[in-house]
C-alpha cells in the first residue's frame, strides 16, 4: 500500500484537519483511503476513522518497534494510506513524525502555517527540508500544504515561491468550521465534535490529489503480516476466553491492534458501563482508557462497577489502563469537586486536577509476574492524564518506572487480587495484551 506522511512545522499547525481533507480529497477521486497516525494518540484516529470510515493505524516506534511499527502499517488496506505526524516532524525525544517517515521509506508533506506568509513558507519548508542532513533519519521532504492560506495572489505567491523539489499540494483555506473543539487531553472525538461535510468538501477541493496521489509510494522494506486467528474465534466457532471490554463514551481509548489481538484469542465481549450495562459473563475484563471523570455520576450508578469489583474478588483477571484505573480505585473526584464511589478494587482515591500530571513515553520494569509482564521484563507504553492517585500505605506496585511519571514518580501498576490498573497506555506489540490473555486463559 502507497502511503505519504503529512508532517508539520509544529503542534497546533493544523496537521489533523489537513489529514482529513486528504482523506476527502482521495475518496473523491476514487480512492480507499487508509489513515494512520504517528505516536500514541487515540483522538485524532477517531477523527480519521469517521471520515474514512474504518479504523486509523497507530505508528509508534517507542510501543511497537520498528518492526511492529511496519507489520502495523501492513495490516492497513486501501489504495493509498496518509499518515498524520505528530508535533513537529523532527519533534520527540522517544519517536518522532521524522522516524517514522524513515522507517517506512515514506514521502513526507510538510503542514506549513501560510496566514501570514508567503515566500516565508517556502523558506520555513527548505530549512525543514534541508535539516534531514543534521539527523540520524533518512528524511524526504517532498511537498507541501499551506495551511490557512486564502486562494488567488496568496496561493500563486506560495506555490512560485516554492523551489522546485517541493511539490506544491495545495491549500487549506482558513474556515472557522475546519476548527475542531478541544478539552483535556486534547482534541473532542470524532463522535463528538465532526468536522462540518460541507467544509470537509472544500478543502479536500483546494488540495492537489493528484500530486499527493503521485508522491505516495510503497514503503521500504515491506513487513509480512502473519495472523493465526486461534480456532476459537474463527467465524464458525465462538469458543474460548471471554474478554470483556469496557466500549462507551467513558473508555474508548484503544488501539486498533488492540482489539485485533484480544479478538485473535479470545471473544470480545463489549458492554458499556457508562450507559447502564452490567458485567456480561467473562474470563477477563479489560477497562480501556477514556473519560470516566466526565461520566463518574453514570459509573457510580451503574451495576458494572460493583460487578467488577465481586469478579476481581473472586479471581477473574482484570487490567485497567488509566480511566480503567481510576474506575478501579474507591473514589473519583471530577473537576467540580464531586467524588463519587468506584469499584474499589485497588487501594487508592483518584482527583482530577487542573493541570496534566503525566505526558510522556514510558518504559516500566516488572517487580515480579504481574498481569501484562513476567518479573523483570521492561514494557514500553504512554503516559497522559490529568488525575493524580492518593494511594493506601501498604499499596502493592507491579513496576518500578525507568522513564516517565509512573504513579507515584518512581512505581507504576497497582495490584489486587488478579487485577492490574496503570496510568500507562500499552499496545498490542509489546506483548502485554498476550500476557494478559495467557492470565485469562490459566
Amino acid at each position: 500500500m502507497r502511503g505519504l506522511v503529512l508532517g508539520g512545522t509544529a503542534s497546533g499547525v493544523g496537521k489533523t484537519v489537513a489529514t482529513l481533507a486528504t482523506l476527502r480529497a482521495f475518496e473523491n477521486a476514487g480512492r480507499t483511503a487508509q489513515p494512520a497516525k504517528v505516536g500514541p494518540d487515540f483522538i485524532d484516529p477517531s477523527h480519521h476513522a469517521r471520515v474514512a470510515g474504518h479504523p486509523s493505524r497507530t505508528l509508534d516506534p517507542w510501543l511497537q518497534g520498528t518492526e511492529g511499527l511496519r507489520r502495523n502499517y501492513a495490516r492497513g488496506a486501501g489504495d493509498a494510506c496518509v499518515v498524520e505526524g505528530m508535533m513537529g516532524l523532527y519533534d520527540g525525544s522517544a519517536a518522532s513524525t521524522a522516524e517514522v517517515a524513515a522507517a517506512l521509506d515514506l514521502p513526507v508533506v510538510l503542514v506549513v502555517d501560510a496566514s501570514a506568509g508567503m515566500e516565508s513558507v517556502a523558506a520555513t519548508a527548505l530549512g525543514f527540508a534541508t535539516y534531514a542532513d543534521r539527523t540520524p533519519h533518512d528524511v524526504d521532504v517532498a511537498g507541501v500544504i499551506a495551511q490557512r492560506a486564502h486562494g488567488g495572489r496568496h496561493a500563486d505567491g506560495i506555490r512560485e515561491a516554492l523551489p522546485d523539489e517541493l511539490a506544491y499540494c495545495g491549500r487549506i483555506p482558513p474556515r472557522e468550521d475546519l476548527e475542531i473543539p478541544d478539552r483535556h487531553l486534547g482534541l473532542r472525538m470524532g463522535e463528538e465534535a465532526p468536522l462540518d461535510g460541507a467544509a470537509l468538501d472544500a478543502a479536500a477541493e483546494t488540495l492537489r490529489t493528484d500530486r499527493l496521489l503521485d508522491l505516495a509510494r510503497e514503503p521500504t522494506p515491506a513487513a509480512e503480516v502473519t495472523t493465526e486467528p486461534s480456532a476459537g474465534n474463527s467465524p464458525e466457532s465462538r469458543e474460548g476466553p471471554r474478554v470483556a471490554v469496557a466500549d462507551d463514551e467513558a473508555f474508548r481509548f484503544v488501539y486498533p491492534a488492540t482489539r485485533e489481538r484480544l479478538s485473535e484469542r479470545a471473544t470480545v465481549v463489549p458492554f458499556a458501563p457508562a450507559a447502564g450495562d452490567d458485567l456480561p459473563p467473562c474470563d477477563g475484563v479489560y477497562l480501556p482508557g477514556g473519560y470516566p471523570e466526565l461520566h463518574a455520576e453514570a459509573l457510580a450508578e451503574g451495576p458494572a462497577l460493583g460487578s467488577i469489583a465481586d469478579a476481581a474478588a473472586e479471581g477473574t483477571p482484570v487490567l485497567g489502563e488509566c480511566g480503567g484505573l481510576m474506575a478501579l480505585a474507591e473514589t473519583l473526584t471530577t473537576a467540580d469537586g464531586e467524588t463519587h464511589e468506584m469499584a474499589g478494587v485497588l487501594p487508592a482515591t483518584v482527583e482530577r486536577r487542573e493541570r496534566y500530571q503525566a505526558l510522556d513515553h514510558v518504559e516500566l520494569r516488572a517487580r515480579s509476574d504481574t498481569l501484562t509482564a513476567s518479573g523483570g521484563e521492561r514494557l514500553r507504553g504512554h503516559e497522559f492524564h490529568y488525575s493524580a492517585a492518593d494511594v493506601a500505605a501498604d499499596a502493592r506496585f507491579a513496576f518500578d518506572v525507568e522513564r516517565g511519571t509512573g504513579i507515584d514518580g518512581d512505581r507504576e501498576g497497582l495490584t489486587e487480587y488478579r487485577t492490574l490498573g496503570t496510568y500507562c497506555h500499552v499496545h498490542a506489540e509489546s506483548g502485554a495484551f498476550d500476557a494478559f490473555l495467557d492470565e485469562v486463559e490459566r
